[in-house]
């Protein structure tokens, strides 16, 4: 069943009913300000760090469960209801939700009574933009009242939802004109606040909730919408919110655009205050001055239409395949910004208090990112690296507004580490900046202990062999990339968290995956030393990436696949012996990308089976079978029901790895099967089962074991997108960028013909056409540059930012 449909020359989603199987959101925002907009206006907006510099309120896991956004009223005659549908819920004569690229529009008509609400934040300021149209479309005048409705948070959102002895005394208000000035704390720490202006003067207002509602009302019946009349009050503590009262007269067939701002603005310490207890409103009434009329909110939508424009102008593919170009060209590379400038914090399951940007979690993102923006790439590399410490650990989180390590979750996950050397060289070879290497990075960002970046990749790549078991594998520490498979925890208690509980002392549990990662990192981190012209350094650390080769073939191999690792007590985990979690998903995957066991047969006979054991209707499970009761040596990730999260999921993460392994073994059918069984497009006309939104990946869809195998959840922040996009760009479409340029290897399923594919690659436009004349699934050969055969499937950067074709001939 769908739900609505794509527009892909809009690049939209159009959703035509406001009852989904779920709320499906939109993310609004691309540098400081950001918002979570749900299709019936629910959501909230923030600055930076959805934790520390919340704006407006929203209330997690609450009945109905999407309650509390950006809300309008209408109040027609002796009716009210909401345009958006909620929070009211009367129907509406037609209803319409479009999903844009950094905006979303919902329209709703009733009683004659068009109304169009348009979500956006500018590309420049710190402003979310709420552009409401009224059209008459009725024969005879109308006469209705308009109430806008927003909540403030105050600022940070662990407090505001937690310490109520303090919070409800402190809330405090500004009214001045048509603008409802934020200012709790301002007048003692606090040296920013936050607005909600319309462009037009308003016939009342409220800051004060509990007036606006009335006590024991919700949102579905405020007392001041049903009289038709604001109360004008102001709030002194308890909860403040902000809401205009507009009375609006429409003559048949006329239309009235309303715009209203929702800032946030910091003023330097020294210019807090106009006079004495007076604020300095200067950048927030230059803002609302800018955004003064529909002509400016037309200028700001489009030179948002036109940065998306270029950013999805670098890579771009043609094909038979709508689905599939509407995900490499619209909906995956749109889901890789959103999880850059996310990373795991805010969605509509992570609450943006608990976590803030993962150490691994970011550098992964960035593999799906680094062509958009390659700067913020760079920013971002060298924030995540200060977080490293000296022994070549990580902090595991950081939040985003003091850039500094989470002390709350720690460090000790293993694989932390080896993922900055990934994204530093997916970087370098976007870019060709080899300079980054010679930034000075602090240590546990203190800066006045600082290394190179060279030397932290250094250190990261050390930490491994400096944490090696009994086996020659790494040791897992407190996880590995699968934060619920704790071999070191042993939890017995159930409030505390199976990740930062003490961890019993040993050096015996191994990771088998971390081993596979080392291999497949550790060849591009030879490959850096070997384009730095030191030759030593790259046989030296090829040295260690055989050896280390060498020995998961040997104690990392069981049967016919991969061990998931060794436990706490030198037991195999993920292996033929034990009973269930026979086989997991994640060191196949990493291992054959590495090229372990390719020679042998051993990768081979893994990815045959990952096919009989965990591939299924609706992508691979994580393991089989899924753990049927709690495994103290295990950890978290048996203390799930079957079939959900790590216990049997179909972890959508680790899929791409098996796509990419069967890159490496030349399978494309299988390669691409695994990528259309999870890929939202595909799987549009199962929403009802599946639940979330039909133009995003979710992180987890439930597994053959499930009460109801097909559902997900988790859609949004997820690593996911990043490995996806990865998965279908560089090893199935096959064009992946090199040091000194392309390589062009693609590996499809035997009937594809004719490609087309633009690849921007250092501003300059690579026009690649694909042509297998032979239907084969992998192999070029030959390569057409401008008309001039070349040998080999490289293509050689040049700087001349023109426009080069390149004919591929598989075979």
């Amino acid at each position: 069943m769908k739900f609505g449909y794509f527009d892909d020359k809009s690049r939209e989603y159009v959703i035509n009913t406001p009852k989904t199987p779920y709320p499906w959101i939109n993310y609004l925002g691309s540098d400081d300000m950001f918002g979570l907009i749900s299709n019936t206006a629910g959501g909230y907006c923030f600055y930076k760090d959805a934790r520390l510099r919340r704006i407006t309120r929203y209330r997690y896991n609450n009945i109905p469960l999407d309650n509390g956004g950006r809300y309008f009223y209408i109040k027609d005659g002796s009716e009210y209801y909401s345009p958006s549908w909620m929070p009211v819920k009367k129907d509406l004569d037609s209803y319409e939700c479009r999903h844009g690229l950094g905006y979303t529009k919902i329209k709703g008509v009733k009683n004659n009574l068009e109304t169009e609400i348009t979500y956006t934040i500018p590309l420049e300021d710190n402003v979310e933009i709420h552009r409401v149209s009224l059209k008459n479309t009725g024969s005879s005048a109308k006469e209705v009242s308009l109430f806008s409705f927003i909540e403030f948070c105050l600022f940070n959102a662990y407090d505001d939802m937690t310490n109520y002895q303090r919070t409800y005394s402190i809330g405090a208000v500004d009214v001045d004109g048509s603008v409802i000035y934020h200012k709790t704390d301002y007048r003692e720490r606090r040296n920013h606040f936050a607005f909600y202006s319309v462009n037009t003067p308003i016939d009342g207002f409220d800051t004060d909730r509990d007036t606006f509602l009335g006590q024991f009302n919700g949102l579905h019946e405020p007392e001041v919408v049903a009289e038709g009349k604001s109360r004008n009050s102001v709030a002194t503590g308890w909860n403040p919110i902000a809401s205009h009262g507009l009375n609006v007269k429409l003559a048949p067939n006329e239309e009235k655009v309303f715009v209203f701002v929702l800032g946030y603005v910091e003023n330097k310490p020294e210019e807090k205050w106009a006079a004495k207890g007076v604020i300095n409103k200067t950048k927030a009434l230059a803002m609302i001055e800018k955004y003064k009329d529909n002509n400016a909110v037309e200028k700001a939508l489009a030179d948002l239409a036109k940065h998306w424009e270029e950013l999805l102008s670098k890579y771009s593919v043609e094909s038979n395949d709508e689905k599939l170009n509407r995900m490499v060209n619209i909906w995956n590379p749109y889901q890789c910004m959103t999880t850059f400038n996310m990373s795991r914090s805010a969605s509509f399951f992570e609450t943006g208090i608990g976590r803030g940007m993962g150490f691994r979690d970011s550098n992964q993102d960035l593999l799906g990112f680094v062509h958009q923006i390659p700067h913020k790439a760079k920013q971002r590399i060298l924030d995540i690296a200060a977080t490293q410490f000296e022994d070549g650990s990580a902090y595991h989180q950081y939040q985003p507004l003091t850039k500094k390590g989470n002390n709350e979750i720690g460090s000790g996950f293993n694989d932390d580490p080896l993922w900055l050397i990934l994204a530093t060289t997916a970087y370098i070879k976007e870019t060709g900046d080899m300079s980054i290497l010679d930034e000075q990075v602090p240590y546990d960002c203190n800066p006045n202990n600082t290394g190179t970046l060279l030397e932290h990749l250094e250190k990261s790549f050390t930490y491994t062999l400096n944490n090696l078991g009994p086996h020659g594998l790494p040791l897992i520490g407190r996880a590995d990339w699968n934060d619920c498979l704790n071999l070191n925890c042993f939890s017995t208690n159930p409030d505390e968290s199976f990740q930062t509980c003490q961890n019993k002392q040993g050096r015996t549990a191994e990771s088998v995956f971390i081993g596979g990662m080392f291999v497949y990192i550790g060849k591009e981190y030879a490959q850096l030393f070997e384009k730095l012209g030191n030759k030593e350094k790259s046989q030296s650390i090829t040295k260690e990436v055989e050896k280390m080769k060498e020995c998961v073939e040997t104690h990392g191999y069981d049967k016919d696949w991969f061990l998931r690792a060794y436990d706490f007590y030198g037991n195999k985990v993920g292996s033929d012996e034990n009973e269930e979690g026979k086989i997991f998903i994640e060191p196949q995957g990493f291992c054959v990308m590495a090229g372990i066991g390719v020679e042998s047969g051993k990768a081979l006979r893994a990815m045959e089976s990952v096919d009989k054991y965990l591939n299924t209707k609706y992508g691979c499970v994580l393991q089989n079978p899924a753990y049927s009761e709690y495994h103290v040596n295990l950890g978290e990730i048996s203390s799930y029901p079957p079939g959900y999260k790590e216990n049997a999921g179909i972890f959508c993460h680790n899929n791409p790895w098996i796509m990419i392994a069967e890159t490496v073994l030349g399978r494309g059918e299988k390669a691409f099967e695994y990528y259309s069984k999870i890929a939202p497009a595909y799987i549009e006309d199962i929403s009802e089962i599946h639940k979330m939104e039909p133009y995003v990946y979710a992180q987890m869809i439930a597994g053959k074991d499930a009460v109801k195998p097909g559902e997900a959840k988790n859609s949004w922040l997820t690593g996911t997108a990043a490995w996806n996009y990865e998965a279908i760009t560089k090893w199935i479409l096959g064009v992946r960028p090199d040091y000194d340029g392309l390589v062009i290897d693609p590996c499809v399923p035997k009937d594809w013909d004719n490609i087309k594919i633009k690849r921007v690659f250092r501003d300059t436009v690579y026009n690649i056409t694909i042509k297998n004349p032979s239907h084969v699934n992998k192999g070029v050969k030959k390569v057409i540059i401008d008309g001039v055969e070349k040998e080999g499937n490289f293509v050689p950067a040049v700087t001349d930012k023109g426009a080069h074709n390149i004919e591929v001939i598989m075979g």
